[in-house]
């Protein structure tokens, strides 16, 4: 079977500004590298500035029939890059931001980043060393739910490609991303739809936990998910028929984590995972739902 898609929208994919690219380069030359050619270490396409940027997104979003995006600022201090992506092309992107809750300027970024436009606070406790349901994390969801925007939160097993290419540290305390401790403070604010990427990344059981905790609680389907490898004989078919048993279809949205040029947008996230939908015999309501419809309710967007 093979579902009709009526929106075709990806909740992950991570938008490499300029500013990006210049604040690894800082990193890389504060470490002692060389930090003048991390793009072409990379191996990625220069992204020229942020309106051309947003502008290859889309045709690339039009090649794939892609219709809406959530595009996230990879670093703490990009958010302007992301809202100058979302001014360029309102109709077709939902900015989101990585935001450190426990850095001096977190409640002024945050201020200013809904005052832009921006829609979702990026979380990374492991990589920011602070929990979940810790009382700066509290602000952050209180603001959230003045601003009627949402909150993502990464959980589970956090690893940044290009720190490991670049030969940067990634000093993450894994302990800290707890879905359960998400759910802990996502029940005390119910209107604040909160996403937890790619499963919970290695604590499915944890997330499953969770989504029964705090009904505001969604999971992307995002990445490889390569976190599957810690679960013996758990398959993504098998993660799919557990979460969709668990919340049903409406508390899934599908993203691909995809990043960077010349690659592109991930489309073989996409056709694996309307295979295993498919597999399991899931309807296409359902699945339109998964793809498309969630997204839209979420972010109050028009499918």
């Amino acid at each position: 079977m093979t579902a009709p898609m009526t929106m075709l929208a990806d909740a992950h994919c991570h938008f490499f500004s300029p500013s990006f690219f210049a604040a690894l380069s800082r990193e890389v030359a504060a470490s002692g590298g060389d930090g003048s050619d991390v793009i072409a270490r990379l191996g990625f396409d220069d992204p020229v500035d942020n309106e051309s940027l947003a502008d290859r997104w889309v045709a690339e979003f039009d090649r794939h029939g892609v219709r809406r995006a959530m595009l996230i600022a990879s670093v703490p201090g990009d958010e302007m890059s992301v809202a100058a992506a979302v001014r360029r092309h309102p109709d077709r992107f939902v900015g989101a931001f990585m935001l450190n809750p426990a850095a001096p300027d977190a409640a002024s970024r945050l201020e200013h980043a809904f005052d832009a436009g921006l829609r979702v606070p990026c979380l990374f406790p492991a990589m920011h060393r602070t929990r979940p349901d810790d009382a700066t994390v509290e602000t952050v969801f209180a603001a959230a739910a003045k601003a009627k925007a949402a909150v993502f939160v990464h959980c589970g097993v956090l690893s940044v490609g290009v720190r490991k290419r670049l030969g940067l540290p990634s000093p993450f305390d894994q302990r800290l991303g707890d879905p359960l401790a998400v759910a802990a403070i996502a029940v005390r604010h119910p209107d604040v739809p909160v996403i937890v990427p790619h499963f919970g990344a290695g604590m499915f059981r944890e997330a499953l936990m969770a989504l029964d905790a705090a009904p505001n609680l969604v999971l992307d389907t995002s990445s490889s998910n390569g976190w599957i490898r810690y679960h013996p004989g758990l398959t993504l078919r098998d993660v799919f028929a557990r979460a969709l048993d668990v919340a049903g279809p409406d508390r899934l949205i599908f993203g691909t984590d995809s990043s960077f040029f010349p690659r592109g947008w991930q489309a073989v996230v996409w056709l694996e995972q309307r295979s295993v939908l498919d597999r399991l015999g899931l309807d296409s309501d359902a699945q339109a739902r998964i793809f498309g419809g969630n997204f839209a309710r979420i972010f109050g967007v028009r499918s």
